[in-house]
């Protein structure tokens, strides 16, 4: 089977920056910079969690994504608190990141429901409350790694219902998006997506349309478009850029990525600058 996760983070990274090793007492907040998501592992205590005028309490140990830029805010036993690791997460391409924008507003996991993360926590939490040579860049490290984890724990489990990551569930969904993500610039037909998924033409889309949310045609073009806006970012022509992800020319890659962003690229670069 192939590696549903390979291309995503291969073109669409996350990385994570470590801001809390301790427990937090009483009444704590985390801005939304407005850019990084964050990731945070209750290894003890009770914890109130509050977003968008919504209150959700954990009370076993916990893994808590917050995968887009959201102010949440954690009440906890003023004097016991609760010993907690968080790290801002940055996912390549922001809130263009296809995975990061699959995602629920909120991810919560009991830790021992994570398929395989028992080692990895153990290593995680035992770095975070010692005081190591390099102790904070294998923290960073681990976090990336629980995260794909993670992703695999939503993909398996199904418990997204629509859009990428259902896709991905899907046991013959997955090959068509795969053989998109991986080979972008290839002129896909309905017919040969459905080839791939081992589907009837018309099953194949309507299936796709009601798991992904999307039709074939719009989710292969929103995926070039941000493989574009990656290059882009980069500083590549777009000439090159157009070849590299399916078009003939500038002029078809700016249609598109007008259709699909609402800007052209040149007005999409001007302001991500």
């Amino acid at each position: 089977m192939a590696d549903r996760l390979a291309a995503l983070m291969a073109h669409f990274p996350v990385n994570a920056q470590v801001f809390n090793t301790g427990a937090l007492c009483g009444f704590n907040t985390v801005p939304s910079d407005g850019v990084n998501g964050q990731l945070h592992l209750v290894r003890s205590g009770s914890v109130q969690v509050q977003y968008d005028n919504q209150t959700l309490q954990v009370d076993r140990p916990s893994l808590l994504l917050f995968p887009r830029p959201r102010t949440h805010h954690f009440v906890t036993n003023p004097a016991r608190g609760a010993d907690m690791v968080c790290a801002h997460l940055a996912f390549e391409g922001g809130a263009g990141n296809p995975i990061a924008s699959a995602l629920p507003n909120l991810v919560c996991l009991p830790l021992d429901e994570i398929a395989g993360a028992e080692p990895v926590l153990a290593l995680l939490f035992e770095e975070a409350f010692e005081q190591r040579c390099g102790r904070v860049a294998l923290i960073e490290r681990l976090f990336e790694v629980v995260m794909i984890q993670v992703l695999r724990q939503l993909m398996e489990s199904g418990q997204v219902h629509v859009g990428l990551l259902s896709g991905m569930s899907h046991a013959r969904l997955r090959n068509a998006l795969v053989a998109m993500h991986e080979a972008p610039a290839q002129e896909w037909t309905l017919d040969e997506l459905a080839s791939v998924a081992g589907m009837s033409r018309s099953v194949f889309a309507a299936t796709f349309r009601e798991t992904v949310g999307v039709t074939p045609g719009q989710y292969l073009q929103g995926w070039r478009v941000r493989l574009a806006q990656k290059a882009l970012r980069r500083g590549r022509p777009l000439k090159m850029i157009a070849a590299e992800v399916g078009y003939g020319s500038e002029a078809a890659l700016s249609r598109a990525f007008k259709a699909q962003s609402g800007q052209s690229p040149r007005e999409w670069k001007a302001g991500y600058r």
